[in-house]
């Protein structure tokens, strides 16, 4: 058993885990001596103890508490480098853009200019009376850092994170409910998740919900050699397409061809510095997803598309929608070949119907009936597919009327999962309502505006409000039968306030990986003190290269003025950048901060901050690049030496790009000033700089998250529909849900499905 992977996703989830049985813990144990010492470790690094893991640990060697150590250790960065380009940066340089013009003109020039300066490790001179070199750890022209920094600082943190006890068997029950999650993974449990699959055997029977879950259960069963326990999670076609495309990409779900590579010419295009390498981004993106298959793997899925036990007609109309990829894909694997063979035969009978296409679609009888305005029949179609009459519910009302399209509906809504439903109740305002600005992310990762339906202004206000309200009621009452329909002996209830200010995670899944938490998009932390400090750290593991990526903060002040503290402005009202650095140190990487203070915004009248990083270089984001911002109600210091600012304690929140993202810049965070709190969410941009964010659609998607149905309101439908008490204290209560609860999103998707089990107080 791999214990180190065990306590690197228990820790996502706020605990420690340790191989021991709750029931042999001595509850009077006292602290030795290295259990002393290593308490005092977890406290630099912002970490305290519950009082049963306090106990567990007595028991735990001074070995295994080591390993522990350095594994968070790890996680955290703390043996990274944190220097910036600029030492004690919270006092500028005094650099001025004719200083980076006249450094430019002196090296182009050479000898020839007769500028007298100092010539820096990277070759450029300097010139005197420009940049304060004494100020830098490297150079301030091209960003080359030359001084690293083996030290980060410890323990300024005024308040500490509680780490609970996780056991084998909360290690296997968290596998469980990630693998029968009744919503999508996002980025963090995808990667806890396949992390798991290589500790814990897939339990029998397990009734995998999400197609994109059963993926990652795929791959494992064939790198282990038991492909063919697979086709119990591959019932179509599409299921099939999904996990080759899977395969190829490392995308879970079905991007085509031609749009991963438009995508690869964006992210390598550039307006700025380096040459346009756009094409050929787009043709080696284009060779990447060539399709080449050896013979084991095509007699494979050979197997799987004879499995199906969809008829061959049902099948051909599942490939319809990605036609032009199964022919390159049936082409590719031979099927054409192994349908020849004998017990081949249900492949046989697909690829004949498909080739002729001797079938019609569902959609093509759906799209019919809607233009021949025949609402009856198409009605009646949809009613036959659920899940995709919930997702054109909206236009199908504006269409054919509310009143006749919602009774229709509500005939089939108990069919759907009630996460389907949710989405429906947090998407009918924003839909519904000319003023908001609509969002959508895209298949690459992209949140990009939207129009309004073309027949929302046929409809008036009123009628609009009240298409609104319906939809909500709908999911509301959805809601309330499906929780009084789940059998309960308990009376009473406590829901943690702080369940209230986080929205339930459906609609909006995090492609970024979260090692010290599981935080849902919209989750919102209260500024312990006068300053926030951003942190960026990128180049973990990677060579010295050329690998520009940048920090940066947008403040909206009034009557609608902006300013930005970036690479190109590295000081602006309230905020303070720690210098541009656009090559990476030899495998320890780099860092870049900005320190925004609140009296300073408060004074000036600013109303929000927005957080981004992007990549300047060409390409995307880089992976295992972290952002995130710390907080404390205590200053927190900053090396005059070479500048470092990073305390472990002090972060309220990180997060980490994964290999497979598709984003050129992401804004990760948003500070509401006057209230004092930072709203964590993830809205990836094309751009290679912060000019890029539309604050219009980042203000659209704070609306959207704020108008969501938060976790504390879901939980108050249950206990009405249940009949339950809601009390002051966990003490008291029956079923507690507390925040510490809601750390585990899988958990919280227990909610949205059918099975739901109550959370008893042990």
């Amino acid at each position: 058993m791999n214990d180190t992977t065990l306590t690197k996703v228990a820790l996502r989830y706020r605990a420690l885990f340790l191989n021991v049985d709750r029931s042999e813990i001595d509850m009077r144990s006292v602290v030795s001596a290295p259990l002393l010492a290593f308490l005092v470790r977890l406290r630099e690094n912002g970490y305290c103890v519950s009082e049963e893991l306090q106990h567990a640990l007595s028991g735990v060697s001074s070995e295994r508490m080591a390993a522990i150590t350095e594994c968070i250790d790890e996680v955290m960065g703390v043996h990274l480098n944190w220097a910036p380009l600029v030492k004690g940066w919270t006092q500028p340089t005094g650099e001025r853009a004719v200083d980076h013009l006249i450094t430019l003109f002196a090296n182009l020039l050479g000898e020839k200019s007769g500028v007298e300066g100092t010539t820096l490790p990277c070759g450029h001179l300097i010139p005197d009376g420009t940049f304060p070199l004494e100020r830098y750890n490297g150079c301030p022209f091209c960003g080359t850092p030359f001084e690293t920094a083996n030290h980060v600082y410890k323990d300024q943190a005024s308040k500490l994170k509680e780490l609970r006890l996780y056991t084998l068997s909360d290690m296997r029950h968290l596998f469980y409910t990630l693998l029968t999650s009744a919503t999508p993974l996002d980025g963090t449990q995808k990667d806890s998740l396949e992390q798991l699959l290589g500790v814990f055997p897939i339990p029998e029977g397990t009734d995998i919900a999400m197609k994109e879950t059963a993926m990652l259960v795929i791959k494992k069963l064939v790198q282990s050699g038991d492909a063919d326990k697979a086709s119990q999670w591959l019932r179509t076609p599409s299921d099939v397409l999904r996990y080759m495309w899977y395969e190829k990409t490392s995308y879970v779900q079905v991007i085509e061809p031609r749009t991963l590579i438009a995508h690869a010419g964006r992210l390598h295009h550039h307006l700025w510095g380096p040459l346009d390498t756009s094409k050929d981004a787009a043709e080696s993106m284009k060779e990447k997803l060539r399709l080449k298959y050896d013979r084991r793997t095509c007699l494979r899925v050979a197997r799987w598309m004879n499995s199906l036990p969809m008829s061959a007609v049902q099948c051909a109309e599942d490939m319809n929608p990605k036609r032009g990829m199964w022919v390159r894909l049936i082409r590719a694997l031979r099927m054409a070949e192994y349908s020849h063979k004998k017990g081949f035969e249900h492949l046989a009978g697909i690829l004949d119907v498909f080739y002729r296409q001797d079938y019609s679609t569902w959609q093509g009888q759906v799209d019919k009936a809607r233009v021949e305005r025949d609402a009856d029949h198409t009605l009646t179609l949809l009613k036959q597919r659920p899940g995709l009459f919930a997702r054109c519910l909206f236009a199908t009302m504006l269409r054919f009327g509310s009143d006749k399209v919602l009774a229709a509906f509500e005939e089939v809504s108990d069919q759907l999962p009630l996460r389907l439903l949710l989405s429906l109740g947090n998407a009918a305002d924003t839909y519904f309502d000319l003023n908001q600005e609509r969002t959508v992310r895209t298949i690459t990762g992209v949140v990009a505006k939207i129009g309004h339906n073309r027949q929302l202004p046929f409809y008036s206000r009123e009628e609009r409000d009240a298409m609104s309200a319906a939809v909500n009621s709908l999911y509301t009452s959805a809601m309330s039968r499906r929780f009084a329909a789940q059998p309960t002996e308990s009376k009473t209830i406590y829901i943690d306030p702080l369940l209230y200010s986080i929205p339930v995670s459906v609609g909006d899944r995090s492609a970024t990986i979260q090692d010290t938490s599981c935080a849902l998009m919209g989750t919102r932390w209260t500024v312990e003190g006068d300053a926030v400090r951003l942190f960026m750290q990128w180049g973990r593991g990677m060579h010295a290269q050329p690998l520009d990526m940048d920090l940066s903060a947008r403040i909206s002040l009034p009557d609608g003025k902006v300013e930005e503290c970036a690479y190109f402005h590295l000081t602006a009202v309230g905020a303070k950048h720690s210098g541009d650095i656009q090559t990476i140190p030899e495998m320890v990487g780099t860092a870049e901060y900005i320190e925004l203070s609140l009296p300073e915004l408060e004074s000036a009248g600013a109303t929000h901050v927005t957080f981004t990083c992007n990549a300047y270089s060409t390409g995307a984001l880089s992976p295992n690049l972290e952002v995130g911002w710390m907080s404390s109600a205590y200053p927190m210091a900053v090396s005059e030496e070479n500048g470092v600012a990073y305390d472990p304690s002090c972060v309220q929140h990180i997060v980490r790009i994964s290999e497979g993202d598709l984003s050129k810049g992401l804004v990760f965070g948003v500070l509401d000033v006057s209230k004092r709190e930072i709203i964590w969410l993830e809205m990836p941009f094309t751009s290679q700089t912060i000019k890029g964010a539309d604050s219009a659609s980042v203000m659209a998607l704070l609306h959207r998250l704020e108008k969501k149905l938060s976790i504390g309101q879901l939980l108050e439908i249950k206990a009405v529909a249940q009949h339950l008490e809601k009390v002051e204290t966990k003490e008291a209560a029956d079923e507690t849900f507390t925040y510490e609860w809601a750390l585990n999103p899988a958990e919280v998707t227990q909610l949205l499905s059918a099975d739901n089990r109550s959370r008893k107080k042990v």
